[in-house]
């Protein structure tokens, strides 16, 4: 169920867009088909690999979820200016409201539409207001519900014991220093790394506007994948962060625990 999840993902803008403003259909399988596969290799698998927080739900339904709700919330926004319908008039009119309302002095949407040549027809900008402020604000929510997961229902001690091995890979607990330290650095640059991001990506892209051209912008798939992942990625950042800041937590308190039942046994 999770590959195919992940195959509809990728191939819904090929699929309710029209199909003239799709040019790879055959390369859009081609990665629906890769990432389908490498999802059940890696959850059907008993060892990790790159995929965080398998064991450890919900924190990567989490992730689908905001991701799939700005794919596919971008892709309907933009499907109104092909194929127009009540759903697609609906969702237009709440994205540029939701554009206009994020759209203010200093806020990454703001950088986002600077990002763009002053020459750039105004259809393009309120194109690329509209999909940057609802991605961004998708990415907001996700990051607020995993915070209030975090803090209201304990994650994750919810969900069985927490195996740091199986759920972090990337992290090797015997690289040196103390563990719980590592993760708090590690925590704390995931999270900064992930509210700079924003940010950082339009001034990076307008300074290398001879290299990369921000009017690339004006096709849908590029403007749905590329909003995508300015505000997708940043806020697995910020998830991330939260959730090692928590096993950081975990650890250091069972350490406690451990030594206090052991200053007990020694008094006894």
């Amino acid at each position: 169920m999770r590959a195919i999840l992940i195959a509809i993902l990728i191939a819904t803008p090929a699929l309710l867009l029209p199909s003239l403003q799709s040019r790879a259909p055959e390369m859009i399988v081609l990665v629906a088909l890769l990432a389908s596969a490498l999802t059940f290799i890696e959850y059907h698998t008993s060892y990790p690999s790159i995929v965080e927080f398998r064991d450890a739900p919900p924190i990567n339904r989490i992730r689908f979820i905001a991701l799939f709700a700005i794919v596919f919330f971008l892709t309907v926004i933009l499907k109104h200016q092909y194929s127009p319908s009540n759903l697609t008039t609906l969702m237009a009119a709440l994205g540029t409201m939701i554009g206009n309302l994020v759209d203010f002095p200093y806020s990454p949407v703001r950088l986002i539409v600077l990002m763009l040549p002053d020459d750039a027809p105004l259809e393009v900008f309120a194109s690329v207001r509209t999909a940057a402020g609802v991605s961004y604000l998708i990415s907001v929510l996700a990051v607020l519900s995993f915070l209030g997961i975090v803090r209201f229902m304990g994650w994750p001690t919810g969900t069985g014991s927490f195996n740091v091995w199986v759920n972090l890979p990337l992290f090797d607990p015997t690289a040196g220093g103390d563990v719980v330290q590592r993760l708090y650095r590690d925590s704390r640059i995931n999270i900064v790394l992930g509210f700079l991001l924003p940010f950082i990506i339009p001034a990076l892209v307008k300074g290398a506007s001879d290299l990369i051209d921000p009017t690339t912008l004006t096709y849908p798939h590029t403007l749905i994948w590329t909003m995508s992942a300015w505000a997708f990625l940043p806020a697995s950042l910020v998830m991330r962060g939260i959730a090692m800041a928590r096993i950081g937590d975990l650890i250091e308190e069972k350490r406690r625990r451990s030594f206090s039942e052991a200053d007990a046994f020694q008094t006894a």
